[in-house]
């Protein structure tokens, strides 16, 4: 028998199952003991399984299968959307969808799923709740300093709430220290990470949850993968404006954050710095030179990780053992 793709579509009460070429359709109740989908997709030996990121609900599964040792890639729900549009295929129901993501697989071999350690899956909650919870205090901010919100009664209130949200992001704060510190390979690509002006602790966290690949993809990989990576946008004489679109926006705000701090003087980051100001004396808007620094920050801190060698302040990005 040749080659075997399994497409699995997970929703929040039930998984279908497409195995290509025999054509199997499976049906699985999200209440049925994850052991049983588990013994059906590993007893037909499949080459790859290919799920989409359902924000969460395909974990169980992928890191089941990969304990399994059965290789399985989780993609971009886009991917495989627009793949199916491309076969003329419109019509969209689970079925389908698992039907679209096996064939999606064994036409463009999608790169198989790595669980993340233990450990960077608990940095990873915890940052993505900080991020929540900061995203609300903002929001709080906002609806305080209003025109309508400036009655004294509710003064209160907001300040109830603020010194709540604060209290909670300074508890995570602690939380992320104590996991960071407690895995010795964690500690030290953070320290590696923070040894960069601008860099602080949360940029570094959100940088190890968010990001793994960072030291193990090249330049233009990882640019791409973080959405930082401009793409050509030409056709014949045509020559349209290059973007950045795509990629992981939690990892762009702590990019953009570090990046910020590093072009305000020559003091904090003088390689990034001295860019800035070139790029905007060669006519750049300020902030295709802001997404420019990004990217050469970007690619710092991949070498950085490749070669276990912090940085070195001085007028070249050189890095030292």
């Amino acid at each position: 028998m040749g080659e075997i793709f399994v497409g699995v579509d997970v929703s929040g009460k039930r998984l279908d199952i497409a195995v290509r070429p025999m054509g199997e359709r499976l049906r699985f109740e999200v209440s049925e003991p994850l052991s049983d989908v588990l013994e059906q997709i590993a007893s037909r030996s499949p080459t790859l399984v290919v799920m989409e990121a359902t924000g969460g609900l395909e974990k169980p599964l992928a890191t089941a299968l990969c304990a399994a040792g059965v290789a399985v890639a989780v993609v971009n729900p886009r991917c495989p959307r627009d793949f199916a549009r491309s076969l003329n295929r419109h019509a969209k129901t689970d079925t389908i969808d698992a039907e679209v993501l096996a064939h999606f697989g064994e036409a463009t071999r999608p790169k198989p799923y790595e669980a993340p350690s233990e450990t960077v899956e608990k940095l990873r909650a915890l940052v993505t709740r900080r991020r929540q919870l900061a995203s609300m205090r903002g929001q709080e901010r906002a609806i305080k300093s209003s025109p309508g919100a400036t009655h004294a009664a509710l003064e209160s209130s907001f300040a109830q709430l603020s010194q709540c949200f604060d209290a909670l992001i300074r508890e995570l704060d602690r939380a992320i220290v104590r996991v960071v510190g407690d895995d010795e390979r964690t500690r030290a690509k953070h320290a590696l990470l923070r040894s960069v002006p601008g860099v602080g602790p949360v940029t570094a966290s959100t940088l190890i949850a968010a990001l793994p690949e960072l030291g193990v993809l090249d330049r233009k990989q990882i640019a791409a993968l973080a959405g930082v990576a401009p793409f050509n946008c030409e056709s014949g004489t045509r020559k349209g404006q290059r973007v950045c679109w795509g990629g992981r926006a939690d990892v762009r705000v702590a990019l953009f954050m570090a990046t910020m701090v590093g072009v305000r003087g020559k003091g904090v980051n003088k390689p990034i710095h001295e860019m800035f100001v070139r790029l905007c004396a060669r006519g750049k808007k300020p902030i295709v030179a802001l997404v420019a620094c990004m990217r050469k920050l970007l690619t710092i801190l991949n070498a950085m990780v490749r070669d276990n060698r912090h940085f070195v302040r001085t007028t070249a990005p050189q890095l030292a053992a």
